[in-house]
């Protein structure tokens, strides 16, 4: 059976997955956006359901005002004794905790939180024990893979933090995970930083806290060394085993524009190797130690279907599970209804700092038609294509002298212009287009079935590699007033990938 990669398309970097019974479960970082966390399901490893988020109070994590691509960085999910844990860092407030639940479909806990710094952390359960992993500075000031173990009722450490080990000479070492298996124990981790070096690489020993001995051939998983190819910056993996007994690993990388264009704008993915272990015990990934566009293998119950959604609408999505807020959100400016949405516009804009009047998804593939009925009263509505608050190319009507007008926006680091401008009298409402490519998007509108087209911009402007940070492009439906709040009406929402 052959399936094709990623098998999730757009912002969702840093999967970490778990395996309850038949079904597994996975989640991804979400730095400045609220709800924090997303959560995943899936019967076959290939097909992924977005059931909700683990961080869905503002109680349970801090982003009031943080920078993007702060706030929530690379999560775990395990299951232990009937109850799932979720372990993951707030960047911006430097610190560590895990959540948990019962009921994987319903809330989970307050933070725990435990006094271990760096990045990344993990939990491993043996015997009544619970481990705890990030990377970082253990508390004999030696950098690497740290460990401690913890009270999981309360987080507190019974021993102290300790380097177990320092990686295979990658810069940036981080996300790690245990594994036994066979009676060894596996150490999972990312190197070279989650660029275009990123890789995954692993030590093994004979006991939890080591000697841990590094994989001969690290990096075991890496496409660094494939110029031209569209998939690159793999890494940062959690292995899993399937109901037959296969290994595999989920792990993040990221799509380029273009064969020759070395920009990523969707953000990292999900992506779905391979695993084979050796009679030696040690495992290898993927093709030759890479990852490709699909993989067909004949292990794979050919009854599958890799199913892909292609069409995003009010309709068929919901409000709080695909769609997401820049920040904190003060949810009395956002009016839902399964056919329509009313967002009331305040002063913060999309260049602040801080929560804007905005609901987005996440761009899932280069090649998009993007439409919306936009009608305003006053100020400004419309769509805008996000990375963060310096850049963001944004499509709008707004009120003007004696009636309203159609502007193009581009927003690239200082450099904020208003490209076009079209007067459209007294008309309050029209549909706004979006036309998305590998390498540009164009923007247009059409108003009494007359299209006006106003102009195009480049994807790269929006890419990590220009815009920095971690994050990916959002399809962003905001609203905005400089004086009072303003009503603006969203009705007929597409987008069409194709």
């Amino acid at each position: 059976m052959k399936y094709n990669n990623p098998v999730i398309k757009g912002f969702y970097p840093d999967p970490s997955v778990c395996k309850v019974k038949d079904t597994y479960y996975l989640v991804c970082s979400s730095f400045q956006y609220f709800p924090g966390v997303p959560l995943f399901e899936s019967k076959d490893l290939i097909n992924w359901n977005q059931i909700g988020h683990c961080l869905t109070r503002k109680s349970q994590v801090q982003l009031d005002k943080i920078n993007s691509s702060g706030g929530i960085f690379a999560p775990t999910i395990r299951y232990n004794n009937g109850r799932f844990y979720m372990t993951t860092t707030n960047d911006t407030t430097h610190e560590n905790f895990y959540v948990w639940t019962d009921d994987i479909y319903g809330e989970w806990s307050e933070p725990i939180y435990v006094d271990q710094g760096g990045i990344d952390p993990s939990l491993y359960f043996e015997d009544n024990r619970t481990y705890f992993m990030s990377n970082g500075c253990d508390d004999y000031g030696v950098s690497g893979i740290v460990q401690c173990e913890i009270d999981i009722e309360s987080g507190k450490k019974l021993t102290p933090s300790r380097t177990i080990w320092t990686g295979s000479g990658g810069r940036y070492i981080e996300g790690p995970h245990m594994y036994k298996i066979n009676g060894k124990y596996y150490l999972v981790a990312a190197e070279g930083g989650t660029e275009f070096g990123h890789m995954v690489t692993y030590a093994c020993g004979d006991f939890i806290d080591g000697y841990f001995e590094g994989y001969y051939n690290n990096p075991v998983l890496t496409n660094r060394n494939l110029g031209g190819y569209e998939i690159q910056g793999v890494g940062h993996g959690d292995l899993i085993q399937d109901n037959d007994g296969n290994w595999w690993m989920l792990h993040l990388g990221f799509r380029q524009s273009g064969q020759w264009e070395a920009y990523h704008h969707l953000g990292r993915e999900v992506f779905l190797t391979p695993i084979t272990f050796g009679e030696d015990g040690w495992f290898t990934a993927g093709n030759n130690g890479t990852t490709v566009k699909s993989f067909d293998l004949k292990y794979i119950n050919n009854n599958i279907l890799q199913n892909e959604k292609k069409s995003y609408t009010f309709e068929n999505t919901e409000w709080n599970k695909e769609w997401c807020y820049i920040r904190i959100p003060n949810l009395e400016n956002y009016i839902f209804d399964k056919n329509k949405l009313i967002l009331k516009g305040t002063k913060i804009t999309l260049d602040d700092i801080d929560s804007p009047t905005f609901i987005g998804l996440r761009q899932k593939d280069f090649n998009a038609n993007i439409t919306c009925d936009v009608a305003v009263s006053n100020g400004e509505a419309g769509i805008t294509i996000y990375m963060d608050e310096n850049h963001h190319y944004d499509l709008a009507i707004r009120k003007c002298d004696n009636g309203y007008e159609v502007i193009e926006r581009l927003n690239v680091g200082d450099i904020k212009s208003v490209e076009k401008s079209v007067y459209i009298e007294k008309n309050n409402k029209v549909t706004l287009i979006i036309e998305a490519k590998n390498s540009y998007y164009s923007f247009g509108f059409k108003t009494k079935d007359k299209k006006i087209n106003l102009g195009t911009a480049k994807t790269r402007y929006l890419s990590s590699e220009v815009a920095g940070g971690f994050t990916g492009v959002m399809i962003g439906l905001y609203a905005w007033h400089k004086e009072k709040n303003n009503h603006a009406e969203f009705t007929n929402f597409k987008c069409l990938y194709i």
